[in-house]
């Protein structure tokens, strides 16, 4: 859409956007002989699709004959990709149509001079502007155009990468000396809405999956859909096993892009997220939600080329306890009434030193059972604790019951802050009889 001020000027802006021609289809009414004769059913008994093409080969050659001027083959499918309607033509773009974001925007721009009389020392400026910010795409103050004829015309070509979504202004502008030697300034704006393309969903636990949909009226083929972790962490893309040859190759050069689909076609990427380096770094990490940010590029049916970078993808806020107590091993028999070990890891996630602790029982109620318990010492002690390590040591346990049992309630408490911490998640045994 273009908009101008009000007066008579000699020159005057014409636009037109560069971009890959498009496909121009016919839709085809043609048909098979065939199909007018018997249905698709026919094929299911073999005796009677046998049979079928010596009685209608005599019509088909002669309804394809070249020398047949009464034109009675003109809806018959000739060759099967005459039912895709591709006439061999290509058709030029009628509009600026739909711009979409990670787009690069090429327009092809003409100032044509339309009176009958020469104008002289032209400045030429075009900028994209939009709510954000102004963006200079030609300016010629440094080096007018000297002279623009009668009928004449000055073209020249402006790109800009489209990295904002909304309403954006293709803004137009001439200083120029008219025919009567005066100075007249022409301005001229264009406007046109840039859309997103794609739309990218995210599921956020041990592993990221995005879910890329197509939201543009054209395929796109994925060139490069990269996950870029943020600091400390790690990201694996994982993806369906590959048969690979004999010499531990995939035997693949060319890597063929991934179609998604026109008007709502769906892919789904799946990362494994990991902290990059353990201990301090978890420390340095704690409390952000940020997991990284995604790198996409792709290409439409022609070739044209498309970025688009997400903003930072936001996981849940990570919160680490101060001391956590972790079950390592267990024995893979338990006999009832036996005592067992169990191993453990007192990790301190902080950055001070921490303890001495004790390990214990949680004091369960008059009514409560239990069936697994501490053998012997109802607590342990426990040394210091370095900021940022841990310390790894053995618990005998004694189970009371037959069958599947949990070991619940073991908690570690800091003797010098007289402060306790969360018990270690329950875990299920099967205690087994002699």
């Amino acid at each position: 859409m273009s908009t101008t001020q009000q007066g008579t000027h000699s020159l005057a802006f014409r636009v037109m956007r560069l971009c890959k021609p498009s496909f121009h289809v016919e839709p085809p009414f043609r048909l098979d002989p065939t199909d007018l004769f018997v249905g698709e059913d026919i094929f299911d008994d073999p005796l009677a699709a046998s049979n079928l093409p010596p009685l209608l080969s005599s019509h088909v050659s002669k309804s394809m004959d070249s020398s047949d001027l009464t034109y009675g083959n003109r809806f018959l499918l000739h060759h099967p990709s005459d039912a895709m309607g591709f006439s061999g033509l290509l058709v030029l773009p009628q509009s600026f149509g739909a711009i979409y974001l990670g787009e690069t925007f090429c327009s092809y721009i003409s100032i044509n001079n339309s009176s009958n009389f020469e104008v002289r020392d032209v400045i030429i400026k075009a900028e994209i502007q939009t709510e954000r910010q102004r963006i200079l795409l030609l300016d010629t103050s440094k080096s007018p155009v000297e002279s623009i004829r009668a009928s004449g015309r000055y073209d020249f070509i402006v790109e800009h990468d489209v990295k904002e979504l909304g309403a954006h202004t293709l803004v137009c502008t001439a200083l120029y000396n008219d025919g009567d030697g005066e100075r007249k300034y022409l301005p001229q704006f264009f406007k046109f809405v840039v859309a997103n393309p794609l739309s990218v969903r995210t599921k956020e636990t041990t592993y990221l999956e995005a879910c890329i949909e197509n939201h543009t009226k054209s395929n796109l083929y994925m060139d490069q859909v990269e996950f870029e972790p943020a600091p400390h962490w790690s990201a694996t893309v994982l993806k369906v096993d590959e048969p690979h040859h004999a010499d531990g190759s995939t035997g693949e050069i060319f890597k063929s892009p991934i179609l998604i689909r026109s008007g709502g076609g769906v892919h789904n990427y799946l990362y494994q997220l990991k902290f990059s380096s353990p201990g301090s770094a978890q420390v340095k990490v704690e409390g952000t939600n940020i997991l990284g940010k995604l790198q996409i590029t792709w290409r439409t049916n022609l070739g044209e080329p498309g970025r688009l970078q997400t903003q930072q993808i936001l996981g849940t806020p990570i919160t680490r306890k101060e001391i956590e107590l972790q079950l390592l091993e267990i024995p893979s028999v338990i006999h009832l009434d036996r005592p067992f070990l169990v191993h453990l890891n007192l990790t301190n996630h902080t950055d001070r030193e921490l303890g001495p602790f004790e390990v214990c029982l949680s004091q369960s109620s008059a009514h409560e059972e239990k069936i697994v318990m501490i053998n012997g010492l109802q607590s342990m002690a426990l040394p210091q604790v370095e900021a940022c390590g841990s310390t790894d040591f053995h618990l005998n346990l004694i189970a009371t019951k037959l069958g599947v049992q949990r070991i619940s309630g073991i908690i570690v408490s800091d003797t010098r802050e007289k402060k306790s911490y969360d018990p270690m998640p329950d875990v299920e045994i099967f205690v087994e009889s002699d």
